[in-house]
């Protein structure tokens, strides 16, 4: 079952929690417009290469669609599918004024020069510029993209358009725009939705143990935030292989030696791999990598008491069913790393007011934006006695559809 397919088990899933019509959410079966592009890029040897890009608009009831573009070389038209379709709901379950979007383009960066990925990025916005603006559909980083990246595609459209237009964009750098906090708010979002989940339960994040998959932009400022805020974090990995030490890693000491490195490799404790630290002993387990990591090969094997999803869709549907037979929580991907598209939605007010908040503020306004996602999900959990996933997807599909019925959409 490929990524899309899964988005779409989860929906019929919740829907049917909730008693909620399937001819309701016809509409939510298949994206509203999909772009496909080619585009010729000059390389530094002077050879012309030709780069395989993607958009999808999935759907745009509730407002401009938003979502991430992705710089990967496994990006194909059902990822970025799913991927849209999961921003549709993440941006209706944390109320912000937007549809769901992602787009994406097929390329592994680290094989080209910096010149050369400036290069796809501008020539991905002019085959793109048409079908996207700050009320249209407003691109963010993902994958293997960054303010950087996000710098070049704005001034190409600017330059295109012959205008400023800062809400183009979001994720972009504090001095075209950005919004303090943007870069690390996709961890924090999740921490403000861990740290809700931890006083309801009544733990003590001094006697937590946590094991993050991925240590990317998302899972290192996760374990940032967490080791700052005195969680135990026993294990951590990147795309190559992991970490692991019962007594607690040093994250501080830990982003330093990978700053220096380029490696998780040689830290001076247990090297393990992916695979191997899923199925850790621990209290959280916090997938931050790619989707489709826990499956229905390996969810028998997990042992985490509950899963907070930094990544999107890193759990499939399958898995979903066996996790649930344990009694393991997941506090699912549409919440969890919904704090990025948050302050996202933060950084385009700003543009658009051309007024631009402190990072107290912002992170102020994040914390209340994710506990009220929170709270609202948790009430639905007990309302039907069902998972924080159906919880999460009904909370958006009832946003959504009366959104589509006062348009008179269905």
């Amino acid at each position: 079952m490929n990524a899309f397919e899964n988005a779409q088990k989860q929906l019929l899933n919740s829907i049917k929690a909730a008693n909620i019509e399937e001819e309701d959410i016809e509409f939510l079966k298949n994206p509203k417009k999909i772009i496909q592009v080619s585009f010729p890029v000059k390389l530094d040897s002077g050879k012309i290469k030709y780069f395989q890009g993607y958009r999808i608009q999935f759907n745009d009831v509730r407002g401009p669609t938003k979502g991430g573009i992705r710089f990967h070389p496994k990006v194909d038209l059902d990822e970025v599918k799913a991927l849209s379709f999961w921003m549709t709901i993440k941006n209706a379950v944390v109320d912000v004024p937007y549809g769901g979007g992602k787009g994406g383009v097929e390329i592994q960066p680290a094989d080209y020069s910096e010149s050369e990925v400036q290069k796809v990025a501008r020539g991905f916005i002019r085959a793109l510029h048409k079908n996207i603006g700050p009320t249209i559909d407003v691109p963010a980083p993902d994958v293997y993209t960054n303010p950087q990246i996000m710098a070049w595609m704005l001034d190409e459209f600017e330059t295109i358009k012959g205008e400023h237009q800062p809400g183009l964009i979001t994720g972009k750098p504090l001095a075209l725009g950005g919004s303090e906090g943007r870069g690390y708010s996709t961890a924090q979002g999740g921490a403000y939705v861990l740290k809700e989940y931890i006083n309801l339960i009544g733990a003590n994040p001094a006697e937590t143990k946590v094991v993050i998959q991925g240590f990317g932009n998302a899972g290192m400022n996760m374990a940032r935030i967490l080791f700052e805020w005195g969680y135990k974090i026993i294990a951590v990995s990147d795309s190559r292989f992991g970490i692991y030490s019962e007594e607690g890693l040093d994250i501080n000491k830990v982003i330093a030696h990978k700053a220096k490195t380029k490696s998780l490799g040689g830290f001076g404790v247990k090297e393990i791999t992916n695979s191997e630290l899923l199925e850790i002993n621990c209290d959280v387990l916090i997938p931050a990598a790619l989707e489709n990591q826990i499956t229905k090969d390996n969810a028998s094997n997990i042992k985490a008491k509950f899963i907070v999803e930094l990544a999107n869709g890193p759990i499939t549907p399958e898995a979903d069913e066996i996790l649930e037979s344990k009694d393991i929580v997941v506090l699912p991907d549409v919440l969890a790393n919904a704090g990025g598209v948050a302050v996202s939605y933060f950084e385009w007010v700003q543009n658009n007011y051309g007024y631009y908040w402190t990072e107290e503020e912002v992170l102020e306004k994040l914390e209340a934006k994710m506990v009220k996602g929170f709270n609202e999900i948790h009430f639905i959990v007990k309302e039907l006695d069902t998972s924080y996933r159906n919880a999460a997807f009904i909370l958006a599909v009832r946003r959504i559809i009366e959104a589509a019925k006062l348009r008179g959409n269905v």
